[in-house]
């Protein structure tokens, strides 16, 4: 019998329906129940984004999958369904991406019977899967299984609250992509990256935490969250680093302070303007060109009373891959001592040109440490906004 639209209906019915805890077996039985699936397992990614993690019974979860040497890994990395056929039993092995807006946070596995995968099952099973992935962030208010699941090993609790503070790790829409990451990822103090988006608009911020452990988590969560609140009263980016410069000083009288790049888009035109308060840094490749672009350095903030801000002009164009980076990528040496700036960061920024922004930071962080011969002993963030711009068919 050929699927229909109802198999689909009934399957996010049941979904929609179903407890947080419970929405793997609750799709996993409507997927038994309506396309005959004898196996259904669901998969999330690390914090460390290195392996993927079965979702199973608390509190440990099943061996994890390498993202790079696995069939789920393959489903992951290209964000396309990738089928793999089962000769002993005559099945088919599915693997669908789950991930929201561009956020992608594991894969669905289903085995099924070959005559079972057809065109429309597939199509329908991958906006399952992407069901399944709008469900499990809902569900994340009132359970932790998904969270814990993620987890390799332990977090910090200075890492727990600067994972629990990001937006997301990626983000897509037609005109941008964005990825980033945090190291080290389960012990991270102080790196941060945030972003927020309009009809029009998209605010990008990407702080460089100062000291360690929970006094630099705290330090961040009070910049981040200082610049949100200025952000959502509508104010422009320059007021809302001096907002956020008076409430980190009012905090610390000016011992502790934070390092904060801030952007603000135009999407129709890609026209910007840039606070540089700090220490990250933007590099941009562009015709296969890679720089590091310099703005006037102003103020850490909280490191003065009332410091005033200003707004420079920024320009993203149609093909531009913008690269933010903390101190810890960008300063970190060689065992000849070299920092990774002079010439390595822009070699690793064009070794991963050909891969999504979802995917840079990790790729950019792995030619870090095969590039230094020690341990970090500092945070290191990277974040990757690819500008794709608007078309005069979407100004419509």
């Amino acid at each position: 019998m050929a699927l229909t639209v109802t198999h689909f209906q009934a399957v996010e019915r049941a979904v929609r329906t179903g407890a947080p805890h419970e929405l793997l077996s609750t799709v996993r039985d409507a997927l038994i129940e309506h396309f005959e699936a004898t196996e259904v397992d669901l998969l999330v990614a690390d914090y460390g984004s290195t392996v993927l993690q079965p979702v199973t019974a608390l509190p440990h979860t099943a061996q994890p999958l390498a993202i790079k040497a696995s069939p789920e890994g393959r489903a992951f990395i290209s964000q396309e369904p990738y089928g793999k056929y089962i000769a002993e039993d005559g099945t088919v092995e599915l693997h669908l991406p789950v991930t929201v807006r561009g956020d992608r946070i594991g894969i669905l596995t289903v085995r099924l019977p070959e005559h079972r995968c057809t065109p429309q099952a597939v199509d329908e099973m991958t906006g399952l899967a992407e069901l399944l992935g709008h469900e499990i962030l809902v569900a994340e208010r009132d359970t932790d299984l998904y969270l814990q699941a993620r987890r390799r090993q332990r977090l910090t609790l200075a890492a727990e609250m600067q994972w629990q503070l990001l937006p997301a790790r990626s983000c897509a829409r037609q005109e941008y992509a964005i990825g980033g990451q945090l190291e080290p990822a389960y012990d991270i103090h102080g790196d941060n990256f945030d972003w927020a988006t309009t009809a029009d608009t998209l605010t990008l911020t990407v702080t460089n935490g100062m000291g360690e452990g929970i006094h630099a988590s705290l330090l961040t969560n009070l910049a981040v969250n200082a610049l949100r609140n200025a952000r959502r009263a509508g104010i422009g980016i320059a007021d809302q680093a001096a907002l956020a410069d008076q409430a980190i000083y009012a905090q610390y009288q000016g011992t502790q302070y934070v390092s904060t790049l801030l952007l603000f888009f135009e999407i129709a035109t890609g026209r910007g303007q840039v606070v540089d308060a700090g220490s990250p840094q933007l590099w941009r490749q562009r015709d296969k060109i890679v720089e590091r672009v310099v703005f006037e350095a102003q103020q850490p903030l909280g490191m003065f009373d009332e410091t005033l801000y200003e707004a420079q002009e920024f320009q993203a164009l149609p093909g531009d891959r913008l690269i933010f980076v903390s101190d810890g990528v960008y300063g970190a040496t060689s065992g000849a001592g070299e920092a990774y700036e002079e010439r390595a960061l822009a070699r690793a920024i064009q070794a991963v040109s050909f891969l999504p922004a979802a995917a840079v930071p990790r790729a950019v962080l792995e030619e870090l440490r095969a590039y230094r011969d020690a341990d970090p002993d500092d945070d290191a963030l990277v974040v990757c906004l690819d500008w794709f711009g608007r078309s005069s068919a979407q100004s419509h």
